[in-house]
């Protein structure tokens, strides 16, 4: 494969490495915002929100890996 052929391939991998990452760090905040507001509130308890911290970061874990079965061609 010659170096022609990798930069886009390259690039497109980029893009959608971006396009997964800008995924976690919204559904991150959201999930925080969600047990930010709970809490607020009296309706979350702190083990709640580890919980749902370390659910998030999981999820989020999950999602990136579907990047490894991707197919990347020209």
């Amino acid at each position: 494969m010659t170096n022609r052929v990798k930069i886009p391939i390259g690039i497109n991998i980029g893009r959608q490495t971006k396009k997964i990452v800008w995924q976690n760090i919204t559904l991150a905040f959201v999930v925080k915002g969600i047990v930010l507001i709970l809490g607020a509130g009296r309706l979350a308890t702190i083990w709640e929100a580890v919980f749902a911290d370390v659910g998030a970061a999981l999820l989020a874990i999950l999602n990136a890996v579907r990047i490894q079965r991707m197919r990347f061609e020209s």
